[in-house]
């Protein structure tokens, strides 16, 4: 399998780091090579926040160059990945939060996905939501792996309702799919 670059991006506390632990946990269960890096601003709240997975057989550069999936959850991270979407891509944005999304020759996916999290009664799950979303159009992982990868990285407290999150991402998909 070729690489594949991805990128979660927001605003702290939106975790996002979160976010890329599960899926890099995920890929590890089915013996993938994941490089993973992250960047925040100082503020804990509001800054700009990315985490970036290089994933394949055997990565060599653990940095994007290219990327080919990226989730957007707030209006600040959208500058900072413009030039670096490839022709192509997937690109998944927040439509509550993200009123100019970059422009380009990729498919843009606008979903509710923080009022998805409303809907569960958590708006911080919009991270594992959006997860969902990005496996469930990638196929980059499996179900199976993302679930145990959600039980093993997350507070046992939290597990339940991270699982209804990432359930709800690939209903999301699915419902994407329907229309299209």
């Amino acid at each position: 399998m070729s690489e594949t670059q991805i990128r979660f991006s927001g605003s702290g506390g939106q975790g996002l780091q979160l976010a890329a632990k599960i899926l890099a946990a995920g890929l590890a269960l089915e013996d993938r090579s994941i490089s993973m890096s992250q960047s925040y601003e100082p503020t804990s709240r509001g800054g700009l926040s990315r985490c970036d997975l290089v994933v394949g057989n055997s990565t060599g550069y653990p940095l994007v160059t290219g990327i080919d999936y990226l989730v957007i959850l707030d209006q600040v991270a959208v500058e900072n990945s413009v030039g670096l979407i490839k022709d192509g891509s997937t690109v998944i944005i927040d439509r509550e939060r993200v009123d100019s999304p970059p422009t380009g020759s990729y498919t843009m996916i606008s979903l509710a996905l923080i009022q998805a999290a409303r809907e569960i009664g958590n708006v911080r799950t919009a991270n594992v939501i959006s997860l969902g979303v990005m496996v469930g159009l990638s196929d980059i992982c499996s179900q199976k792996s993302m679930q145990q990868a959600i039980r093993d990285t997350v507070p046992a407290r939290f597990v339940d309702l991270n699982l209804e999150a990432l359930e709800r991402g690939y209903a999301l998909v699915t419902a994407e799919k329907d229309k299209g």
